[in-house]
């Protein structure tokens, strides 16, 4: 019974800078990752950024490579998104997101073990983000 929740959202002109955050409890294993994804009409749900527990590893999406951050806070169980140089595409609605199925993620993503598709067991109620001037 994960609980996620959500901070941070809001409107920003483009090339601005917003910190998103995420609080879970309710984990069961020692081992989890969490990450944002991100919801666009029209458009399907994009995995953004991805981090694990314990190691730190980190995948982000091409289209937020050197613009975005994610990082966490172990002992709170916390997860942070830092966007910076935010443009009009990178709109929309940030979901955070957590699983703690260590096979399956690593099956999903081997190197990392920190995937970007969509099935995670987890999720936050959203966060929107508006980015225009």
């Amino acid at each position: 019974q994960l609980q996620l929740v959500e901070s941070g959202g809001g409107l920003v002109q483009p090339g601005g800078s917003l910190r998103l955050s995420c609080a879970a409890s309710g984990f069961t294993r020692n081992y989890y990752v969490m990450a944002w994804f991100r919801q666009t009409p029209g458009k399907a749900r994009e995995g953004v950024a991805c981090v694990t527990s314990r190691d730190g590893n980190t995948n982000y999406a091409d289209s937020v490579k050197g613009r975005f951050t994610i990082s966490r806070d172990a002992a709170k169980n916390t997860v942070f998104l830092q966007m910076d140089n935010l443009k009009p595409e990178d709109t929309g609605v940030y979901y955070c997101a957590a699983d703690e199925n260590v096979l399956a993620l690593f099956r999903r993503e081997p190197i990392t073990g920190c995937p970007l598709t969509p099935d995670f067991d987890s999720w936050g109620q959203g966060a929107r983000v508006t980015v225009s001037s």
